[in-house]
C-alpha cells in the first residue's frame, strides 16, 4: 500500500512540474544558466579592424570553434547593396546560423511614423521570407517598441501577430555597438588601441551584464529563463567571440541555440508586458511592471561611464571616475 501511495505521489509531481513548466514563472527543473547568441545590423560597415569579409569568416571560425552550433543574425536587408553583402549575411546561414527581420533600414519606431515602420518591416520580410534559415522574429531596431506611445506600440504588436512574426526579444544587453564605436573613432585619430584592453572589457562587460539580468530575471519571476544576448555583427565580435564563450560557460552558462531561447515560456510577456515606457530588454521591463526597484538596467549601458572605462582601459587615458 505504500509503494502504491508514494508511486501516486510520485507521478503526480511529475505531471504538475511539466504543467509548470508551460507557465512564464515556472520554476526551473535545474539552476542551470542558459543563454543563446543573437548579432544584429546584419551586414554591417567595416570596422576598426577587419574588412566585411574577414569580419564574416572569423567569426564563423570563432563561433564554430566556440561550439555554438546555432546564432540568430538579425538583418537589416536595406544595408545589401552588393552580392558580395548578400552573399555574407547568406554565409552565416551556410555555417548552421538563422537569420530574422531587424527592418530594411532600422528606424527607431518612436520617431517614425507607424505606416512607414510597418512598411519598413514588410520589406525586410519580402527579402528574407523563402531563405534557408529565415525565422518568423522580428526585433525592434534600438529595442525601441514605442516608448511612452502606448497606442504605437500596441498597433505594431498587433502588425506582427497578423504577418506571424513574433517580438526577437532580448534578455541582456551591454551595449557592445558602443565599444565597436568608440575602437573606430580611436583608429581614426591614429590612437593606440590595447587590442588585449579592449578584449577583457567587451567580455567582461558581457558576462557582467548575462549575470546581473539573471538575477534581475530571478527576482521577477522566481527562475532562470533562457536567456537572450544581444550582440552585433562587430570586428569585436568576430575576434574575440570565442573568448566570450569561454567566459560565460566558465561562470556556469551554458550555450544554446536561438530556437530554444524563443521557445522559453518567458516569451509570452513580449507579447503582453505594460510598462510606462516600452523599450530596453524584456527582463528590465518584466521587472518594472513588476514593481522591483530600480536598477534594473546593467551599468554598463551607460554610454559615459562605458566611455571612461574605454578610454583608460583601451587608450590609456587619465580620468577621474568611472570604477
Amino acid at each position: 500500500m505504500i509503494r502504491v501511495l508514494v508511486s501516486a505521489f510520485l507521478a503526480l509531481m511529475i505531471c504538475a512540474c511539466a504543467h509548470a513548466e508551460d507557465t512564464p514563472e515556472a520554476p526551473a527543473r535545474t539552476p542551470e544558466k542558459r543563454i543563446a547568441l543573437s548579432f544584429d545590423d546584419a551586414p554591417r560597415a567595416p570596422g576598426a579592424f577587419l574588412t566585411e569579409d574577414e569580419r564574416t569568416r572569423l567569426l564563423i571560425e570563432n563561433l564554430a570553434e566556440a561550439g555554438v552550433e546555432q546564432a540568430a543574425f538579425f538583418v537589416n536587408p536595406g544595408q545589401i547593396d552588393s552580392a558580395a553583402e548578400e552573399r555574407r549575411v547568406m554565409a552565416y546561414v551556410a555555417a548552421g546560423h538563422v537569420i530574422a527581420n531587424h527592418t530594411a533600414t532600422h528606424p527607431r519606431l518612436s520617431q517614425t511614423g507607424l505606416a512607414e515602420y510597418i512598411a519598413d518591416i514588410d520589406a525586410a520580410e519580402e527579402w528574407l521570407q523563402g531563405r534557408e534559415g529565415y525565422r518568423p522574429w522580428f526585433r525592434y531596431p534600438y529595442l525601441d517598441e514605442g516608448q511612452r506611445d502606448t497606442a504605437k506600440r500596441d498597433a505594431v504588436r498587433a502588425a506582427l501577430a497578423q504577418r506571424g512574426l513574433v517580438n526577437g526579444y532580448v534578455t541582456v544587453d551591454a551595449s557592445d555597438w558602443f565599444y565597436e564605436g568608440a575602437a573606430k573613432t580611436a583608429a581614426s585619430q591614429d590612437k593606440d588601441i590595447d587590442r588585449e584592453a579592449l578584449r577583457d572589457l567587451y567580455v567582461e562587460t558581457q558576462v557582467e551584464a548575462a549575470e546581473f539580468y539573471d538575477t534581475l530575471a530571478r527576482e521577477a519571476i522566481g527562475r532562470s529563463p533562457v536567456h537572450m544576448l544581444l550582440l552585433h555583427e562587430t570586428d569585436i565580435a568576430a575576434l574575440w567571440i570565442g573568448d566570450l564563450v569561454a567566459a560565460l560557460e566558465a561562470k556556469g552558462w551554458t550555450i544554446v541555440s536561438a530556437d530554444k531561447a524563443y521557445a522559453d515560456p518567458f516569451a509570452q510577456y513580449a507579447r503582453t508586458y505594460d510598462t510606462p515606457s516600452a523599450q530596453g530588454a524584456l527582463t528590465e521591463m518584466v521587472a518594472w511592471e513588476k514593481g522591483l526597484p530600480a536598477p534594473r538596467w546593467y551599468r554598463g549601458n551607460n554610454t559615459d561611464l562605458a566611455q571612461q572605462w574605454f578610454d583608460t582601459r583601451v587608450l590609456g587615458e587619465t580620468r577621474d571616475g568611472g570604477d
